[in-house]
């Protein structure tokens, strides 16, 4: 009897996970610890890509990571095979420009970032200081220097108003995990006792310009990672869906007393991949069984 309900149980995992796997029109895909792995490709990923575009649906990658501008991350993916185009990646970074753009225009920035995001910054003409600015702006910074540690906390503490690309605490690598934004902004809300507003995955503005860009309705959003915090809480918290893979920073023990319940727990995008082509196999011998 105890086998026959696990089974039963799986059973019904498995559909509601096919089932929301046929429901989504866009999957918005996380990167580290969910399509690659550092320097390397995660099995399946491809894969799953090439399944997603045979049965009419669409992809776009995000990622809250703000150290490497687009066209940096459009390289990394051509190594791995994975050709797209520029309308298909977003960032964090992305997403501060325009929130800047929009709210803050014409304001000056201190931004405390690596040579990659400035130049994205100022491709987008946002007026870059080193002087006392209107706003700083912090993002993931992989050459950060006490410097500019010390001019971020001066100057949000004589009252620029203090903006974070995402909130993530740890980088996931090869090798384990490094300092994020999320860690540089503790230390500076320690020192300055301010917090900041954070604009990437799992906030709303982030959401906003997705739904501006690719036109899909947001209950036929599914946003994929291997983050609870960020990822998923993208999905559940601003009316898409959150789906989570297990390649990443959560395990599957994680999940229980999590605030952040996902939509759907898959192992990886392989598994998603081969549960989408399973689903359209069936769905392609009924037509003909019914022709």
């Amino acid at each position: 009897m105890k086998e026959q309900r696990t089974a039963l149980l799986e059973k019904t995992e498995l559909l509601n996970k096919t089932e929301l796997l046929n429901k989504t029109e866009l999957f918005v895909l996380d990167m580290d610890g969910t399509f690659y792995l550092g320097d390397r490709i995660l099995d399946g990923a491809l894969d799953f890509l090439k399944t997603v575009e045979e049965t009419g649906r669409r992809y776009l990658f995000f990622t809250n990571n703000s150290s490497k501008s687009p066209k940096v991350y459009l390289e990394k993916l051509k190594g791995m095979n994975c050709i797209i185009g520029r309308e298909q990646i977003m960032t964090s970074g992305d997403v501060m420009i325009q929130y800047l753009k929009s709210c803050y225009a014409d304001c000056s920035v201190y931004l405390v970032g690596t040579p990659a995001l400035e130049e994205s910054f100022r491709e987008e003409g946002i007026r870059l200081t080193q002087e006392m600015p209107d706003v700083v702006v912090i993002g993931f910074d992989l050459t950060l220097t006490y410097e500019k540690l010390e001019r971020a906390c001066t100057y949000i503490r004589n009252g620029a108003e203090f903006l974070a690309t995402h909130l993530d605490i740890n980088c996931p690598t090869e090798e384990g995990f490094i300092p994020d934004c999320g860690a540089f902004c503790a230390a500076i809300s320690l020192s300055t006792g301010k917090q900041p507003r954070y604009v990437g995955k799992p906030f709303p503005e982030t959401v906003e310009m997705i739904l501006k860009k690719t036109g899909v309705d947001r209950d036929r959003i599914a946003f994929v990672g291997d983050r609870l915090y960020t990822d998923v809480a993208t999905g559940v918290n601003n009316g898409a869906m959150g789906m989570l893979v297990l390649t990443g920073e959560t395990k599957r023990e994680d999940l229980e007393g999590a605030e952040i319940v996902p939509d759907g727990v898959y192992l990886s995008l392989k598994e998603m991949g081969e549960l989408l082509r399973t689903h359209r196999e069936v769905e392609a011998d009924r037509d003909v069984n019914c022709n």
